[in-house]
């Protein structure tokens, strides 16, 4: 498809719009003026009839015609603008011709109007009549045939309306032209951002000042994404390295504990540690692929999940007992709210428990070394959907990297040194929330803890 710039894309074709709708809009004025003239000087024509008919009213009853009719007449047809053609007949009772402005005679007459002498036989004529009177009682009649064309010939309003057409024409395409120029000179500098992102540059300049606030927020918006797209940029090669560090490391021990042995470097009861350790590292290894596999495919949309109506209270319950078997007594048991009715939702129970012990990990890694870790899970329901809030009273989360909670591969800088992992927990697990129509979001997290919020959609009642 050829492709053409906003503004001369815009311009012609709201100019061709213009055009049409001012033509529709001259044409219907046009003839709604000459329908209103017409039948305005077709009222002067019967006011001029029946003025003629009260000056050929005799004393005697019958009906007189002056001998300075015919001047009369034209001076009449000049003065109200009647135009050429005009006819006037005057007949008696018994449809004698008793005078007429143009030559005819008695035999004419049947060819100028029909029988009944109130319709005009030629086309484009129209007969006006207005009856001669004397006492009330009818002696004759004058009738008028007045071309209907030079009724609405309107040379000075067509004029006008001509030059309006044309003004309103120029005025409507200089409007357009500069509203799309001002439209479109926002979209090209973004455009113009764009492409230069596309290429890998993300230090765009975007200075335009405009009073619009939608393109105000167009080019804000676009700065932000740009800055968005640079830390992003930089944080995914940060992320990646980081990864490739995870997973090398793991590759790195193996290869030399087993080369260690392989060379007989160590034997007997230290060989067989060294290939503990190697075997412990594999699991490792063998842990964090299978994570990046699991992300990878629930991102794709081939994981499936199974959703049934589920009783959250005795689920939680049944996750937090099998959780804090598996720590001991390193940790005292999470504190469990939960309402006093039963909150019934819909979702997989195994993913809702992996997003459940994910958090309370994440909630044991962050403890704090001055005082005993504190873990609070709070059960609600609302609005139709259900949510567990997940708190604790670890070291938190650095406010330089608390946006960045949900990004795949993100480690902070206290858990990577500490603990190793791909950092895919938390993406892992809204990712699981939002395939069961629900989210997982961060509440606020400062020195004093940090709160996360799993909401899961209510089932309906069964």
């Amino acid at each position: 498809m050829k492709q053409t710039s906003i503004l001369s894309y815009w311009t012609a074709r709201y100019f061709i719009i213009l055009c049409i709708g001012l033509l529709v809009l001259a044409a219907a004025a046009v003839w709604w003026t000459k329908q209103q003239t017409m039948d305005s000087r077709l009222q002067t024509v019967e006011l001029l009839a029946q003025d003629i008919a009260d000056r050929l009213s005799g004393t005697d009853g019958t009906v007189v015609v002056p001998p300075d009719l015919t001047r009369l007449l034209q001076k009449r047809s000049q003065y109200f603008r009647l135009g050429p053609g005009i006819c006037l007949i005057v007949t008696d009772m018994d449809g004698k011709l008793l005078y007429a402005s143009d030559p005819l005679t008695q035999e004419d007459l049947p060819n100028k109007l029909n029988a009944d002498l109130d319709q005009a036989r030629e086309p484009g004529i129209k007969a006006i009549i207005a009856p001669i009177t004397y006492l009330d009682e009818k002696i004759g009649q004058v009738t008028i045939l007045q071309p209907i064309r030079p009724l609405t010939q309107l040379h000075d309003v067509q004029w006008a309306f001509g030059l309006s057409f044309v003004c309103l024409a120029l005025l409507g395409w200089l409007t357009i032209y500069l509203l799309s120029r001002k439209l479109s000179r926002p979209i090209r500098k973004v455009a113009s951002a764009a492409r230069a992102i596309s290429q890998g540059r993300y230090d765009v300049r975007l200075d335009e000042q405009t009073k619009e606030r939608e393109l105000g927020e167009l080019l804000h918006s676009f700065k932000e994404m740009a800055a968005r797209l640079k830390q992003l940029e930089h944080s995914r090669s940060f992320m990646l390295a980081g990864l490739t560090h995870e997973l090398k490391t793991p590759v790195t021990s193996v290869k030399g504990l087993i080369f260690a042995v392989k060379e007989k470097v160590v034997q007997q009861e230290e060989a067989d540690e060294f290939l503990d350790i190697a075997l412990q590292e594999s699991w490792r290894l063998e842990r964090m692929v299978a994570d990046l596999l699991d992300y990878n495919s629930l991102a794709a949309g081939v994981v499936r999940l199974d959703r049934h109506r589920l009783n959250a209270n005795a689920l939680l319950d049944e996750i937090v007992y099998q959780w804090k078997l598996l720590q001991g007594d390193r940790i005292s048991e999470p504190v469990l709210s939960l309402p006093e009715q039963t909150i019934f939702i819909q979702g997989d129970s195994l993913r809702i428990q992996q997003i459940v012990v994910n958090l309370l990990n994440n909630s044991m890694q962050a403890k704090h070394p001055d005082h005993p870790l504190h873990i609070e899970i709070t059960l609600t329901g609302k609005s139709g959907m259900a949510e567990i809030t997940v708190c604790d009273n670890g070291t938190g989360i650095p406010e330089s990297e608390q946006h960045l909670v949900f990004e795949r591969f993100f480690r902070g800088e206290n858990k990577k040194h500490a603990i190793r992992g791909l950092g895919l927990g938390l993406a892992f697990s809204k990712l699981l929330a939002q395939a069961q129509q629900g989210d997982l979001s961060f509440n606020r997290s400062t020195e004093q803890g940090t709160s996360f919020s799993i909401t899961l959609p209510i089932a309906p009642p069964s």
